[in-house]
Protein backbone atom coordinates (compact mmCIF):
# COMPACT_ATOMS: atom_id res chain seq x y z
CA UNK A 1 0.00 0.00 0.00
CA UNK A 2 1.23 3.47 -0.72
CA UNK A 3 2.32 5.60 2.20
CA UNK A 4 -0.18 8.47 2.74
CA UNK A 5 0.83 11.96 3.98
CA UNK A 6 -1.19 14.03 6.44
CA UNK A 7 -3.78 16.14 4.74
CA UNK A 8 -3.06 19.21 6.94
CA UNK A 9 0.57 20.43 7.16
CA UNK A 10 -0.17 22.57 10.25
CA UNK A 11 -0.97 19.46 12.33
CA UNK A 12 2.46 18.00 11.54
CA UNK A 13 4.23 21.20 12.58
CA UNK A 14 2.26 21.33 15.83
CA UNK A 15 3.20 17.74 16.68
CA UNK A 16 6.84 18.44 15.95
CA UNK A 17 6.98 21.56 18.14
CA UNK A 18 5.07 19.80 20.90
CA UNK A 19 7.53 17.01 21.00
CA UNK A 20 10.50 19.34 21.18
CA UNK A 21 9.21 21.81 23.75
CA UNK A 22 7.77 19.40 26.28
CA UNK A 23 11.13 18.16 27.60
CA UNK A 24 12.50 21.68 27.72
CA UNK A 25 9.62 22.96 29.83
CA UNK A 26 9.80 19.97 32.06
CA UNK A 27 13.52 20.38 32.52
CA UNK A 28 13.31 24.14 33.28
CA UNK A 29 11.11 23.67 36.29
CA UNK A 30 13.87 21.98 38.24
CA UNK A 31 16.94 23.86 36.94
CA UNK A 32 18.35 27.39 38.01
CA UNK A 33 18.91 30.25 35.57
CA UNK A 34 22.25 30.32 33.84
CA UNK A 35 24.87 32.59 35.41
CA UNK A 36 24.94 36.20 34.08
CA UNK A 37 21.21 36.47 33.36
CA UNK A 38 19.02 39.11 35.18
CA UNK A 39 16.58 37.65 37.65
CA UNK A 40 12.90 38.40 36.94
CA UNK A 41 10.64 40.16 39.46
CA UNK A 42 8.23 37.74 41.01
CA UNK A 43 4.56 38.42 41.52
CA UNK A 44 4.91 38.44 45.33
CA UNK A 45 7.53 41.27 45.29
CA UNK A 46 5.35 43.38 42.97
CA UNK A 47 2.37 42.98 45.23
CA UNK A 48 4.49 44.03 48.22
CA UNK A 49 5.63 47.22 46.43
CA UNK A 50 2.09 48.17 45.54
CA UNK A 51 0.98 47.62 49.12
CA UNK A 52 3.80 49.86 50.43
CA UNK A 53 2.81 52.60 47.96
CA UNK A 54 -0.79 52.42 49.05
CA UNK A 55 0.20 52.79 52.72
CA UNK A 56 2.39 55.84 51.89
CA UNK A 57 -0.47 57.55 50.08
CA UNK A 58 -2.78 56.81 52.98
CA UNK A 59 -0.37 58.53 55.37
CA UNK A 60 -0.29 61.72 53.23
CA UNK A 61 -2.25 64.73 54.55
CA UNK A 62 -5.68 65.24 53.00
CA UNK A 63 -5.12 69.00 52.43
CA UNK A 64 -1.95 68.46 50.45
CA UNK A 65 -3.55 65.81 48.28
CA UNK A 66 -6.60 67.97 47.67
CA UNK A 67 -4.66 71.05 46.68
CA UNK A 68 -2.09 69.20 44.62
CA UNK A 69 0.66 71.68 45.68
CA UNK A 70 3.80 71.15 47.67
CA UNK A 71 3.92 73.45 50.72
CA UNK A 72 6.67 76.08 50.76
CA UNK A 73 9.28 75.36 53.39
CA UNK A 74 9.44 77.97 56.17
CA UNK A 75 12.69 79.97 56.19
CA UNK A 76 14.39 80.40 59.52
CA UNK A 77 14.21 83.89 61.03
CA UNK A 78 17.59 85.72 60.89
CA UNK A 79 19.34 86.35 64.13
CA UNK A 80 19.87 89.82 65.56
CA UNK A 81 23.56 89.68 64.72
CA UNK A 82 22.83 88.77 61.12
CA UNK A 83 20.29 91.59 60.80
CA UNK A 84 22.79 94.08 62.17
CA UNK A 85 25.43 92.98 59.69
CA UNK A 86 22.95 93.31 56.82
CA UNK A 87 21.97 96.88 57.76
CA UNK A 88 25.60 97.89 58.25
CA UNK A 89 26.44 96.53 54.82
CA UNK A 90 23.59 98.54 53.28
CA UNK A 91 24.71 101.75 55.00
CA UNK A 92 28.33 101.28 54.02
CA UNK A 93 27.48 100.68 50.36
CA UNK A 94 28.76 103.48 48.13
CA UNK A 95 26.62 104.83 45.30
CA UNK A 96 27.97 104.20 41.83
CA UNK A 97 28.61 107.58 40.16
CA UNK A 98 28.66 106.11 36.66
CA UNK A 99 24.87 106.23 36.01
CA UNK A 100 24.74 109.89 37.02
CA UNK A 101 27.73 110.68 34.82
CA UNK A 102 26.13 108.90 31.88
CA UNK A 103 22.89 110.82 32.40
CA UNK A 104 24.76 114.14 32.55
CA UNK A 105 26.71 113.29 29.41
CA UNK A 106 23.51 112.30 27.60
CA UNK A 107 21.87 115.60 28.56
CA UNK A 108 24.84 117.62 27.34
CA UNK A 109 24.89 115.67 24.09
CA UNK A 110 21.17 116.32 23.60
CA UNK A 111 21.58 120.05 24.18
CA UNK A 112 24.48 120.19 21.74
CA UNK A 113 22.48 118.29 19.12
CA UNK A 114 19.54 120.68 19.59
CA UNK A 115 21.85 123.67 19.05
CA UNK A 116 23.23 122.07 15.89
CA UNK A 117 19.72 121.40 14.60
CA UNK A 118 18.75 125.04 15.20
CA UNK A 119 21.83 126.25 13.32
CA UNK A 120 21.10 123.90 10.45
CA UNK A 121 17.48 125.01 10.18
CA UNK A 122 18.59 128.65 10.30
CA UNK A 123 21.07 128.00 7.52
CA UNK A 124 18.42 126.32 5.38
CA UNK A 125 16.02 129.19 5.98
CA UNK A 126 18.72 131.65 4.99
CA UNK A 127 19.39 129.73 1.79
CA UNK A 128 15.68 129.62 0.96
CA UNK A 129 15.27 133.37 1.49
CA UNK A 130 18.62 134.32 -0.01
CA UNK A 131 19.74 135.91 3.25
CA UNK A 132 22.92 135.53 5.23
CA UNK A 133 22.68 132.98 8.02
CA UNK A 134 24.00 135.28 10.81
CA UNK A 135 21.59 138.02 9.75
CA UNK A 136 18.71 135.56 9.84
CA UNK A 137 19.61 134.50 13.36
CA UNK A 138 19.77 138.12 14.45
CA UNK A 139 16.32 138.80 13.03
CA UNK A 140 14.89 135.65 14.60
CA UNK A 141 16.37 136.22 18.05
CA UNK A 142 16.11 139.96 18.54
CA UNK A 143 14.51 142.53 16.24
CA UNK A 144 15.64 146.07 16.87
CA UNK A 145 12.63 148.17 17.79
CA UNK A 146 12.34 151.91 17.36
CA UNK A 147 11.84 154.05 20.47
CA UNK A 148 8.24 154.36 21.63
CA UNK A 149 7.94 158.11 20.87
CA UNK A 150 10.22 158.28 17.82
CA UNK A 151 9.06 159.20 14.33
CA UNK A 152 9.99 156.51 11.83
CA UNK A 153 10.27 157.31 8.08
CA UNK A 154 8.06 154.91 6.14
CA UNK A 155 8.46 154.85 2.37
CA UNK A 156 5.46 153.34 0.59
CA UNK A 157 6.71 151.43 -2.47
CA UNK A 158 5.58 148.74 -4.90
CA UNK A 159 7.18 145.64 -6.37
CA UNK A 160 6.53 147.12 -9.84
CA UNK A 161 9.14 149.83 -9.22
CA UNK A 162 12.61 149.31 -10.73
CA UNK A 163 14.98 147.27 -8.58
CA UNK A 164 17.65 149.96 -8.90
CA UNK A 165 15.29 152.59 -7.43
CA UNK A 166 14.29 150.30 -4.56
CA UNK A 167 17.94 149.56 -3.81
CA UNK A 168 18.76 153.28 -3.69
CA UNK A 169 15.92 153.95 -1.28
CA UNK A 170 17.01 150.98 0.86
CA UNK A 171 20.49 152.45 1.22
CA UNK A 172 19.09 155.85 2.25
CA UNK A 173 16.55 154.36 4.67
CA UNK A 174 19.30 152.28 6.30
CA UNK A 175 21.02 155.48 7.39
CA UNK A 176 17.75 157.14 8.47
CA UNK A 177 16.50 153.97 10.19
CA UNK A 178 13.43 153.88 8.02
CA UNK A 179 11.14 151.16 6.71
CA UNK A 180 10.08 150.02 3.24
CA UNK A 181 6.34 149.27 3.10
CA UNK A 182 4.63 147.12 0.45
CA UNK A 183 0.90 146.76 -0.08
CA UNK A 184 1.18 143.06 -0.90
CA UNK A 185 3.51 140.35 -2.17
CA UNK A 186 4.26 139.64 -5.82
CA UNK A 187 2.36 136.55 -6.84
CA UNK A 188 -0.12 136.80 -3.94
CA UNK A 189 0.02 136.14 -0.22
CA UNK A 190 0.11 132.38 -0.78
CA UNK A 191 3.48 132.55 -2.52
CA UNK A 192 6.47 133.54 -0.39
CA UNK A 193 9.21 132.72 -2.88
CA UNK A 194 8.83 135.76 -5.18
CA UNK A 195 8.78 138.17 -2.22
CA UNK A 196 11.84 136.52 -0.67
CA UNK A 197 13.69 136.86 -3.97
CA UNK A 198 12.68 140.52 -4.30
CA UNK A 199 13.75 141.26 -0.72
CA UNK A 200 17.16 139.70 -1.36
CA UNK A 201 17.62 141.76 -4.53
CA UNK A 202 16.77 144.97 -2.66
CA UNK A 203 18.81 144.36 0.49
CA UNK A 204 22.02 142.87 -0.92
CA UNK A 205 24.95 145.27 -0.76
CA UNK A 206 26.49 143.64 -3.82
CA UNK A 207 23.84 143.15 -6.50
CA UNK A 208 25.96 140.49 -8.19
CA UNK A 209 26.30 138.38 -5.06
CA UNK A 210 24.48 135.05 -4.94
CA UNK A 211 23.91 132.65 -2.08
CA UNK A 212 23.51 132.90 1.70
CA UNK A 213 26.93 134.50 2.32
CA UNK A 214 25.91 137.86 0.80
CA UNK A 215 25.94 140.89 3.13
CA UNK A 216 22.51 142.49 3.56
CA UNK A 217 21.40 145.99 4.48
CA UNK A 218 19.90 146.62 7.91
CA UNK A 219 16.50 147.75 6.63
CA UNK A 220 13.15 146.23 7.51
CA UNK A 221 10.55 145.45 4.86
CA UNK A 222 6.89 145.23 5.87
CA UNK A 223 3.75 144.14 4.01
CA UNK A 224 0.84 146.14 5.35
CA UNK A 225 -2.26 146.74 3.19
CA UNK A 226 -4.03 148.31 6.21
CA UNK A 227 -1.37 151.00 6.40
CA UNK A 228 -1.86 151.77 2.71
CA UNK A 229 -5.63 151.99 3.17
CA UNK A 230 -5.35 154.24 6.25
CA UNK A 231 -3.22 156.74 4.36
CA UNK A 232 -5.10 156.44 1.08
CA UNK A 233 -1.94 155.72 -0.92
CA UNK A 234 -2.86 155.92 -4.59
CA UNK A 235 0.65 156.17 -6.09
CA UNK A 236 4.18 155.39 -5.06
CA UNK A 237 6.72 156.28 -3.88
CA UNK A 238 5.22 158.16 -0.94
CA UNK A 239 6.86 159.18 2.31
CA UNK A 240 5.23 159.48 5.72
CA UNK A 241 6.56 159.62 9.25
CA UNK A 242 4.77 157.40 11.76
CA UNK A 243 4.97 157.61 15.54
CA UNK A 244 6.18 154.52 17.33
CA UNK A 245 7.19 151.36 15.52
CA UNK A 246 5.34 150.53 12.28
CA UNK A 247 6.83 147.02 12.28
CA UNK A 248 5.03 146.21 15.51
CA UNK A 249 1.96 143.91 15.31
CA UNK A 250 -1.39 145.70 15.42
CA UNK A 251 -2.41 143.85 18.57
CA UNK A 252 0.48 145.59 20.34
CA UNK A 253 -0.42 149.02 18.95
CA UNK A 254 -4.07 149.16 20.06
CA UNK A 255 -3.22 151.00 23.28
CA UNK A 256 -2.17 154.05 21.28
CA UNK A 257 -5.26 154.02 19.07
CA UNK A 258 -5.50 153.82 15.27
CA UNK A 259 -4.97 157.59 14.82
CA UNK A 260 -1.44 157.35 16.19
CA UNK A 261 -0.34 155.07 13.33
CA UNK A 262 -1.20 157.65 10.68
CA UNK A 263 1.29 160.19 9.36
CA UNK A 264 0.31 163.84 9.52
CA UNK A 265 1.63 164.53 5.98
CA UNK A 266 2.50 162.59 2.83
CA UNK A 267 5.16 163.45 0.28
CA UNK A 268 4.88 161.97 -3.24
CA UNK A 269 7.48 161.88 -5.97
CA UNK A 270 10.51 159.94 -7.13
CA UNK A 271 13.11 162.05 -5.32
CA UNK A 272 15.98 161.49 -2.94
CA UNK A 273 15.01 160.73 0.65
CA UNK A 274 16.70 163.86 2.00
CA UNK A 275 14.71 166.06 -0.39
CA UNK A 276 11.46 164.32 0.57
CA UNK A 277 12.23 164.93 4.25
CA UNK A 278 12.80 168.64 3.54
CA UNK A 279 9.46 168.84 1.76
CA UNK A 280 7.83 167.09 4.72
CA UNK A 281 9.34 169.66 7.09
CA UNK A 282 7.97 172.55 4.97
CA UNK A 283 4.50 170.99 5.16
CA UNK A 284 4.61 171.33 8.97
CA UNK A 285 6.49 168.24 10.08
CA UNK A 286 9.78 169.88 11.00
CA UNK A 287 9.86 168.26 14.43
CA UNK A 288 9.02 164.88 13.01
CA UNK A 289 11.85 164.75 10.46
CA UNK A 290 14.56 166.12 12.76
CA UNK A 291 15.93 162.74 13.87
CA UNK A 292 15.92 161.26 10.36
CA UNK A 293 17.67 164.29 8.88
CA UNK A 294 20.31 164.21 11.62
CA UNK A 295 21.09 160.57 10.88
CA UNK A 296 21.39 161.22 7.16
CA UNK A 297 23.77 164.13 7.73
CA UNK A 298 26.04 162.12 10.01
CA UNK A 299 26.93 159.54 7.38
Amino acid sequence: MPISTPSNPRIAVALLLGGCCAPAVAGSAGQMSPPGTKPSISATSGAAAMEALAKARARAKPGREASGQTPTPALPAPSEKLRKRAFEAMRSRKADPRPEERARAARQAGEAQLARDRDEMSRRLAEALGLEAPATMAVAQAVTRAPAHAWVPVLFVSSSMPIATLRTYAGQLERARGVLAFRGMPGGLTRVGPMAKLSAQILRLDPGCEGPACTMRDVQLIIDPILFRQHGIARVPALGLLPGDPTKPYCEREEQGPASTKASHLVYGDAALFGMLETYARLGGKEEVRDAQTRLERR
